[in-house]
């Protein structure tokens, strides 16, 4: 059964091709510190075995950037480069990378008193330039605080399309049509929806699928199996990623967990479940990368599942987050949040800060403002 496919445009990333037809490319990011040379190399070369089409490679400074000039002289890959608050290294790297991803949201973090359409003509200039695809990476987590401030709290779909949006109209205003789109939430049912209303706005560009923090496997899996079913029988999505809190060693299963999702679509073997998490406890953690500060995080997200076992019939979320660039803002709408330093974790409720704890501590902490949260939600149905 071949997959119904939207009209959009081709953009070429290295040897890849996503859009106008051509198959669904699936990849993954890098769990190693950049910085490490032969592990990363290493990730890579088993991302790609394990039939990664683009490799992605997180670099925050100069040092990662000077890394990673090695690195491509090491490996064939498609890579990625994901751009953070310093999007100046885009000139570093981009003669050594296949496409440059960066965070609309992320722009607002640095140089802030530069009108970000300086930064993107920036961006797309040193793009062009050097042969290099862009992903505009619109998250729920980290929207322009400006988009935010026009919408209703409990309208968190709107900010970020009228974010990609106005990126997309600028682009094309200043003649720069190689990219893609992607709009990520944690919520399955959000991505859904979002991914939807673009695609209806803007047809042409391609999209690159993902559930933000979609957690550890099986529902991890699930969560986004549940999302990519229902817009890729759409003909919606053009490159995706399954986004997994794993362990180094494991990260190729974000691979192997693409591909299966991909063959079952085409081979109809489609669920239609699509409320995953709505009466039951759901957590939520990002996937492992190299911006992971203490890699006792992805053992910290094991243990808070394990720990919150008891709680499963509970409609609450927790966030496990890994680095000081998405934790702080996307733990913000969890009922509870952990958002993990080199040496402590930050804990927080409903967005309220409760305090910085040791890695050994913050479980019995965890429980105890989870308890106090069970307790006023048994009052409330009374």
């Amino acid at each position: 059964m071949d997959l119904p496919r939207n009209p959009t445009r081709a953009v070429v990333i290295g040897n890849v091709i996503i859009g106008d037809g051509n198959p669904i490319a699936v990849q993954s990011m890098t769990a190693t510190k950049t910085a490490n040379i032969d592990a990363t190399v290493e990730q890579i070369h088993a991302l790609e075995e394990a039939g990664a089409d683009i490799v992605r490679i997180a670099v925050d400074n100069k040092k990662e950037a000077a890394a990673l000039i090695e690195i491509r002289k090491q490996t064939k890959a498609n890579l990625s480069v994901d751009l953070q608050e310093n999007y100046r290294l885009a000139e570093v790297v981009a003669p050594y990378v296949n496409k440059l991803r960066y965070n609309p949201g992320h722009l607002y973090h640095h140089e802030r008193e530069k009108p970000w359409q300086d930064k993107v003509r920036y961006i797309a200039g040193i793009a062009a330039d050097n042969d290099c695809a862009m992903r505009v990476g619109v998250n729920c987590g980290s929207v322009d605080p400006a988009k935010l401030d026009k919408y209703n709290p409990e309208d968190s779909i709107s900010p970020m399309l009228e974010s990609a949006f106005d990126h997309c109209e600028f682009l094309d205003s200043i003649g720069f049509t190689r990219y893609c789109v992607s709009l990520k939430d944690s919520d399955p049912r959000k991505v859904i929806e979002v991914n939807q209303r673009f695609a209806q706005e803007r047809p042409e560009i391609p999209i690159h699928l993902g559930v933000t923090e979609a957690g550890m496997p099986p529902d991890g899996i699930i969560k986004t199996r549940i999302a990519f079913e229902q817009l890729i029988s759409q003909g919606i999505g053009d490159t995706l990623r399954v986004s997994l809190t794993l362990p180094n060693p494991r990260k190729h299963e974000e691979i192997a967990a693409g591909r299966g999702i991909l063959e079952d679509i085409a081979n109809g073997r489609v669920r239609t479940v699509v409320d995953f998490g709505t009466n039951t406890l759901n957590i939520i953690s990002c996937p492992s990368c190299s911006r992971v500060e203490n890699e006792a995080f992805v053992d910290l997200a094991q243990d808070v599942r394990t720990m919150t076992e008891y709680a499963k019939e509970y409609a609450i979320t927790i966030a496990v987050m890994g680095c000081r660039v998405n934790g702080p803002g996307e733990t913000d709408d969890a009922d509870l949040g952990l958002w993990c330093a080199p040496n402590y974790v930050n804990l927080k409720r409903g967005g309220e800060a409760l305090g910085a704890f040791p890695y050994d501590e913050i479980l019995p902490k965890l429980k105890a403002e989870l308890d106090s949260l069970i307790e006023e939600r048994s009052k409330e149905m009374v």
